[in-house]
């Protein structure tokens, strides 16, 4: 072991010695680093090693680069990088591929590599590690999105990022989010492609007999990946999931009116169909621009009453209570909106039909809190529009979000993981105290059941890592 030691230690010689000569550390300094970096070797050398040590270690050399780039800014210094931070870098990297390979199904030790793969810009270290770690966790789909992720924004090459989701498919064949991200993906793809070919068009520059894939850059590629994630995984809600991915794209009106097509056909008998095509009618074209105020509010108006109609068109056919609170949800929205709510409330209660569903939104709109506790349960759904509607007032109260979560938790928090990470997330927002997030990681880890557990851990592992 000793003879092991010393070895890497006399490796470090010319490091230190550099360090030395173009007067970023002190010989002092030096003297001390030797004496810090041989204990932190002897450690990793024992016959009972610890992952506390690997650590420990990891985070002295990092703490060294930061002081050798603070150092160099200071003095204006800018050569010898190989020399020094390079080999240093090299030898963390040694590290946590030491660390993973001894505990392979520590998440965070390999998302921690991943880190610190990104900011010191080794890209091509950073492939390995994700191949590394595909190996080990090819079970968990948040890992082959960041791998593909990484390959299309890290080291600009979407046809690696392609392969990456076509794997992920073999092992996750009916995993939503994996294909929401490699259609996203093929959407960035074709949007960058376009862009560079009209800044080329623009500069008068001559490409040759390179030709632009315009199977891409139309988005065909991406409804490949529509048709084939439609044929494996069926809903209304992932359809609509794709819709959104895609209208953010200005290119893809050919595409949308393709998923419109098919969530009308497929799924006419579910609520969600019917509130996103009573919401569709607050975007409907209106010709040339309203100028006056009358005219914008008579317009709005106008697009507001053929929402109510839409959603009664939705209740003939489905009177349940999703449908009823999708269409009372508007209301409620579009009311708050108003100035003189109390007005409007009268005016507009008529299009609420029958009875109970007025009782229930004179009560939502007076107090939502009462609301909730006379009358549970409710679904998810329910409590998610609630949230979003406080979300959306001029100035939110975190006590009611909380209040709309706990009772949310209340009813779902044993199986539903997605819920508690949008908790934490709200408690770590600007409205939130981040104090709390511990103590609601706690409760999650008591009371989540079966994979619900795995995914949660996996998932706030990535969040405390800047991934989601």
């Amino acid at each position: 072991m000793a003879e092991i030691v010393q070895q890497r230690i006399e490796n470090r010689i010319p490091e230190w010695e550099q360090l030395e000569r173009v007067g970023l550390f002190t010989k002092k300094e030096i003297k001390s680093m030797l004496k810090r970096a041989t204990a932190l070797e002897y450690k990793l050398h024992r016959l009972i090693i610890s992952k506390v040590d690997f650590i420990a270690y990891i985070q002295y050399e990092i703490n060294v680069l930061e002081l050798i780039k603070k150092r160099r800014s200071r003095i204006g210094y800018t050569f010898k990088k190989e020399e020094i931070e390079f080999s240093i870098i090299s030898r963390i990297n040694n590290i946590f591929k030491r660390a993973t390979t001894k505990w392979k199904n520590d998440l965070q030790l390999w998302l921690s590599h991943v880190a610190f793969c990104k900011k010191w810009n080794t890209k091509g270290q950073l492939s390995k590690v994700f191949s590394s770690m595909l190996a080990i966790h090819p079970e968990k789909p948040a890992v082959w999105i960041m791998a593909a992720k990484s390959e299309m924004e890290d080291r600009n090459s979407p046809e690696s990022a392609r392969q990456l989701f076509l794997r992920a498919l073999r092992f996750h064949p009916e995993s939503q989010k994996v294909y929401q991200e490699y259609f996203r993906m093929e959407l960035l793809h074709a949007e960058k492609l376009r862009k560079e070919q009209k800044e080329l068009e623009k500069a008068e520059i001559d490409v040759g007999e390179y030709e632009f894939p315009l199977e891409i850059m139309s988005g065909k590629l991406a409804e490949v990946v529509y048709r084939d994630a439609t044929t494996k995984i069926q809903g209304a809600d992932f359809i609509l999931s794709l819709l959104n991915i895609a209208a953010i794209f200005d290119f893809t009106k050919e595409l949308q009116a393709t998923i419109i097509q098919d969530l009308q056909g497929k799924y006419a008998d579910h609520e969600v169909t019917w509130d996103f095509m009573a919401r569709r009618e607050l975007d409907a074209a209106v010709g040339e621009e309203l100028q006056s105020a009358k005219g914008r509010a008579s317009d709005i108006a106008r697009r507001e009453e053929r929402c109510c109609q839409v959603y009664e068109e939705g209740l003939n056919m489905l009177n349940t209570e999703a449908m009823w609170t999708c269409y009372v949800s508007f209301c409620l929205e579009r009311f708050k909106r108003k100035t003189n709510v109390h007005e409007l409330k009268e005016k507009r209660l008529d299009h609420l039909k029958p009875k109970g569903a007025k009782n229930i939104f004179k009560k939502t709109l007076i107090t939502p809190k009462s609301f909730l506790h006379e009358s549970r349960p409710f679904s998810k759904a329910f409590f998610t529009r609630m949230i979003q509607i406080e979300k959306e007032q001029e100035t939110p109260k975190m006590t009611n979000l909380r209040d709309f979560y706990e009772r949310a938790l209340s009813e779902f928090g044993s199986t539903d993981d997605d819920l508690w990470l949008e908790y934490i997330r709200e408690e770590l927002g600007p409205r939130g105290q981040p104090e709390n997030c511990g103590r609601i990681h706690w409760r999650a880890m008591k009371i989540l059941e079966g994979e619900s557990v795995e995914r949660f851990i996996t998932q706030y592992t990535l969040l405390q890592t800047g991934h989601i």
